[in-house]
């Protein structure tokens, strides 16, 4: 039920983005949804008929390719898009005066959107079928090949929309990668440290007793200068990087230090103390 919640919330944003904002600035987007736009651009056809034609067939190509829950998914979120998008194009929408505000805002609208869409595992992208498809026969990158057939369906626009309104939609994309990303993650975002170190015990009792966070040890062994290594794993909340990192400064000014950003944390106790918190 939840799932069926996010997808019905995801794609109503992503609709209200589309009849709202891209169609009335002629800003385009990747996948089907973007083929379904240049069309409406080109051939004043409506993303509500084009769509679902387009992802049927593109189904009819590569359905052994994904596993069915996906598809099953999948074509309840493509119908209730075209629904959503026949619904909300009565609603007449004037274009923006600044276009890049158009562009801003229906990428972050998108971005709010597709967050609630793969949260619920599901998907109106459409070009990730083919991708699946290059992968399974030819061994072709999944994430890569989906990549270039949304930059293929951009590129197009650059001969039906012009090649201003196609760096608009660039912008629209990159702004909906981003809030997407942040949706999935979560705004308290986490950052993972390792810290070598011949102080790693000193640095762990100092960061267990100020920060009430904690520290997983690996041997480690370095290969230039032959020597035996303690390498602490640390997950910490991303405002409390610069702080962790000037109590291992202290302890050790020349610790060596990488940084990773982390997607997202499930499972364990990454904290101690009156700040425990299990993922």
């Amino acid at each position: 039920m939840k799932n069926i919640m996010y997808i019905i919330i995801g794609t109503l944003l992503f609709a209200l983005a589309v009849t709202q904002l891209a169609m009335p600035n002629s800003i385009a987007e990747g996948g089907i949804v973007g083929m379904s736009l240049l069309i409406y651009y080109g051939l004043d056809i409506s993303p509500s008929i084009s769509t679902p034609i387009i992802f049927l067939l593109l189904l009819g190509v590569g359905i052994r390719y994904l596993p069915r829950h996906m598809v099953y998914k999948t074509i309840f979120n493509v119908a209730l898009f075209s629904i959503f998008i026949w619904i909300f194009e009565g609603l007449y929408a004037r274009p923006m005066e600044d276009p890049m505000l158009a562009a801003i805002f229906a990428g972050a609208i998108t971005g709010v959107g597709f967050g609630f869409i793969y949260q619920a595992g599901s998907s109106v992208g459409g070009t990730s079928i083919i991708a699946r498809a290059f992968n399974q026969q030819l061994g072709w990158d999944l994430t890569g090949m989906t990549l270039v057939l949304d930059a293929l369906v951009v590129i197009a626009g650059i001969f039906i929309i012009g090649p201003v309104s196609t760096m608009y939609t660039l912008i629209t994309l990159y702004i909906g990668k981003v809030v997407t990303d942040f949706v999935l993650g979560g705004f308290d975002s986490k950052k993972a440290l390792n810290v070598v170190s011949p102080y790693s015990e000193q640095i762990s009792e100092r960061i267990t007793k100020e920060l009430a966070s904690s520290a997983t040890v690996f041997d480690g062994r370095g290969e230039y200068m032959k020597e035996q290594r303690r390498v602490l794993y640390i997950v910490i909340h991303s405002h409390r990087l610069l702080r962790l990192k000037r109590v291992i400064k202290e302890v050790d000014p020349n610790a060596f230090i990488v940084v990773h950003n982390v997607k997202d944390v499930s499972g364990g106790t990454f904290s101690i103390g009156h700040e425990e918190v299990r993922s």
